[in-house]
């Protein structure tokens, strides 16, 4: 018996240059890095040896590590390449500076005013944010009952 006659359907490529294109748009990957952004960090005032690297670099840092589910070290190691390949001066944070600053890390998004609109982009990576019940079943695999 042939797969058709289970009654599952076969699908044939017929255009293969637009089949092959589809395949490789869909591992382009783009990441815009904002110059203005604030990498530096400002000294604070308080005794002490300053911070080199603002909350919002950690953050970013944490961000890229989650989104591509990364070790740490692997995650700098990206970081210091799109920083490279995007034209940047600036250095990663090392692997012990973000483990330490990670702890108390306030997290903020900050909102930027437009009058021409927001642009948001979302494709199929699968990229998703998991709720309680979702990381849990995840982990541990579903319930038995």
């Amino acid at each position: 018996m042939s797969e058709s006659s289970w009654g599952k359907r076969r699908y044939r490529t017929t255009n293969w240059k637009a089949y092959n294109a589809a395949l490789k748009v869909r591992g382009d990957l783009t990441i815009w890095l904002d110059k203005d952004m604030q990498w530096q960090a400002v000294p604070d005032g308080k005794p002490g040896r300053n911070k080199i690297f603002s909350d919002a670099a950690i953050q970013f840092c944490l961000t890229v590590k989650c989104l591509f589910s990364l070790p740490l070290r692997q995650a700098l190691g990206l970081i210091q390449s799109l920083l490279r390949m995007a034209g940047l001066l600036w250095s990663a944070p090392d692997y012990s500076t973000v483990c330490r600053r990670q702890k108390g890390l306030n997290v903020q998004v900050r909102y930027r005013p437009s009058r021409n609109g927001l642009h948001l982009l979302a494709d199929s990576t699968g990229i998703k944010f998991l709720g309680e019940g979702e990381w849990k079943t995840k982990k541990h695999g579903a319930e038995r009952r």
